[in-house]
């Protein structure tokens, strides 16, 4: 455990010791800040049907989680290969699940510090608002919940595909693409939604973007939490079995 957390803190450090960790939280609080000016546009003078949360969660956060991901990812196992200090970390008293562990918690960490000014927007909208509490509590929560969900799906994605290349930007891309394709499933779901087939329910079963809209909405369906902790474990297990591969060459 002294081990994990002491690669943790190391992993964590070295995002805010590099500029990709402020560009990724400048890009991500200027994308922030243009869908919180939406919102308030469309506030003006209208009763909105739905959450604010689901109505702040629109194109730009997947834009956020899309290139963030990969940036946040990229260098995990992919620099520490191309920089000559893979080995000997590998060789390090600390087992492989460990190494895998402490950079994932590290790079959700990070991903989650992220979505703080997301705080300050309900603050703002709260504040402002003669007291009518536009953001419920509970609804907050969810909306946090599934980010976290979210993104331990796609830090997990973005470390298999960094332990899987030596270059960062192959690593980068990879993870995208991935990450893209579960993006676009989604619509695809939409598109059958008509047909009642286990290839239909299977879509609507992994459709990210309709999950993230009713963790928005204030509703937590269980079924949502076990497939992103199901999805996660099984790209941390991919991520651990790309680790031990070395041991077979």
């Amino acid at each position: 455990m002294q081990a994990y957390l002491t690669l943790t803190r190391r992993e964590l450090g070295t995002f805010f010791l590099s500029w990709i960790g402020y560009i990724v939280i400048a890009g991500a609080v200027f994308l922030m800040g243009i869908s919180f000016y939406t919102l308030l546009d469309k506030l003006q003078g209208e009763s909105i049907p739905m959450p604010i949360t689901e109505i702040f969660l629109n194109l730009l956060f997947w834009i956020i989680l899309l290139f963030s991901a990969p940036l946040i990812t990229m260098r995990l196992f992919a620099l520490e290969k191309s920089s000559g200090t893979y080995e000997t970390l590998m060789t390090a008293p600390v087992g492989d699940m460990a190494v895998v562990m402490a950079k994932f918690t590290a790079a959700l960490v990070f991903f989650m510090i992220m979505w703080l000014p997301l705080l300050g927007c309900v603050f703002l909208l709260n504040a402002f608002t003669n007291g009518s509490n536009l953001v419920q509590g509970g609804t907050l929560c969810s909306t946090y919940l599934g980010i976290f969900l979210l993104g331990s799906l796609y830090m997990a994605i973005g470390c298999f595909a960094s332990a899987l290349s030596r270059n960062q930007i192959v690593a980068a891309v990879t993870s995208f693409a991935v990450g893209t394709a579960f993006f676009l499933l989604s619509f695809l779901a939409d598109e059958a939604a008509l047909h009642k087939t286990w290839q239909v329910e299977t879509l609507n079963s992994i459709c990210v973007r309709r999950q993230m809209q009713e963790f928005a909405g204030g509703v937590v369906d269980t079924r949502c939490i076990v497939f992103y902790l199901t999805a996660t474990f099984f790209f941390l297990f991919l991520t651990h079995r790309a680790v031990e591969s070395r041991r077979w060459k």
